[in-house]
């Protein structure tokens, strides 16, 4: 994949596609399209009543792309439930390039200038591309993932693809639809223009735009 570059990649995103390795070190990229895809419906997304208080109590400075190379080396450590990781230096390369064009983001939950969990991914028109997260204190990915979504309503998204349905994510909403479905529904959000940035970044530091109950309040008003 030596000619494999980050618009290249943003091409196959827009077809329905997306880039996996059998391992970290493992050096092949391969492309995948899955026969069932997970999704997440912005308009329905459920917040259990336990992380809302969590998240009301705003426990994380939340950044956005303050550390975007940094997540996504954390996302690709083993961790006690994920003992491989499909993340390799290939991909790690090719979502940099993504990032240095605007086109990938990371929500990052900071607490006490460490980096405590948060997740990436992409985003192209209408649709966000849900990549990978980790934690390293207790609900900080999730916490992570509710900004995400406050963050797609704010600006316009109507397509958050989770790539695969699984328990975690039931919790939340997400629906596992066919292969058809999904690029119907890609195809719409690739028609809306929207904006991943219009809840704002201020400060150096890269600090979100919204606390928790703002963000829980963005989401209510969606459903």
């Amino acid at each position: 994949m030596n000619q494999f570059g980050a618009r290249e990649l943003l091409a196959c995103y827009a077809r329905g596609v997306f880039p996996m390795a059998d391992a970290r070190e493992d050096a092949k990229v391969f492309l995948i399209d899955p026969q069932h895809r997970g999704v997440l419906p912005l308009a329905d997304f459920h917040v259990p009543r336990r992380l809302a208080r969590t998240v009301r109590s705003d426990p994380f400075e939340i950044r956005i792309d303050s550390a975007f190379s940094q997540v996504v080396a954390l996302c690709a450590e083993a961790a006690p439930d994920r003992r491989e990781t499909w993340i390799n230096l290939p991909i790690e390369r090719l979502y940099g390039e993504l990032h240095a064009l605007g086109h990938a983001h990371s929500v990052e939950c900071w607490r006490e200038g460490r980096l405590a969990g948060g997740l990436y991914g992409v985003s192209l028109k209408g649709a966000f591309f849900g990549e990978s997260m980790f934690s390293r204190e207790t609900d900080a990915s999730k916490v992570a993932l509710v900004h995400l979504v406050a963050r797609l309503i704010a600006g316009g998204f109507v397509l958050l693809d989770a790539q695969f349905m699984t328990e975690h994510l039931g919790q939340f909403g997400a629906q596992e639809i066919p292969r058809r479905e999904y690029h119907r529904r890609l195809a719409r959000a690739l028609a809306v223009e929207a904006d991943f940035q219009r809840l704002g970044v201020g400060g150096a530091a890269g600090a979100a735009g919204a606390d928790g109950a703002a963000a829980l309040q963005l989401i209510t008003q969606a459903s």
